[in-house]
């Protein structure tokens, strides 16, 4: 069984910020070997919420540089778990602008509709967005900064965790309350 635990936007802008020009030792950094964005993305939902999915090939999780999952690190693996996840670990929506928060994350795209980047927002005034990021390191840029065709914004929901029921197996074997 699965519970939904709320989604800490505050730590995943916290920890965006704490990061965004420099690299937590605990993450092997990808920059110069097809970019660290997304990795830097993922390891801010992370801090929002604690939960991974270790799911092999099609799970979100890290261990190791070398024991990752696709969508800790890819753009479109990232945008496929976290808008299809309906297991343990994070999830999420896509939303309009309009609807963005701190803690969402934005991917650009080009003008044939490659999604090449992943940001997470770091502050939203008035109609002005404000994200952090790796790759081209960035603390509290504004969006309207970058030249990109197309943007898609995904609303981070919350997370699952898997909850054992041992209730009902003792309950029904006779063996415990």
């Amino acid at each position: 069984m699965f519970l939904t635990k709320p989604y800490n936007r505050e730590r995943a802008v916290e920890y965006a910020r704490r990061w965004a020009l420099s690299r937590n030792p605990l993450f092997e950094n990808f920059s110069g070997i097809g970019g660290d964005c997304t990795n830097f993305v993922s390891q801010c939902v992370y801090a929002g919420c604690c939960q991974m999915n270790y799911t092999p090939d099609f799970g979100w999780y890290y261990v190791s540089g070398d024991d990752r999952a696709p969508a800790w690190t890819g753009v479109e693996f990232f945008y496929d778990f976290m808008t299809s996840n309906e297991q343990e670990g994070p999830f999420a929506t896509e939303v309009r602008r309009s609807r963005v928060r701190p803690g969402d994350v934005i991917q650009l795209a080009d003008s044939s509709g490659d999604f090449y980047h992943t940001l997470i927002v770091s502050a939203v005034t008035g109609i002005q967005i404000l994200v952090c990021a790796h790759s081209q390191d960035s603390l509290d840029r504004p969006l309207s900064s970058y030249n990109y065709a197309t943007a898609r914004f995904l609303r981070i929901d919350g997370a699952r965790v898997e909850v054992e029921d041992e209730c009902f197996e003792g309950l029904i074997n006779g063996t415990s309350l």
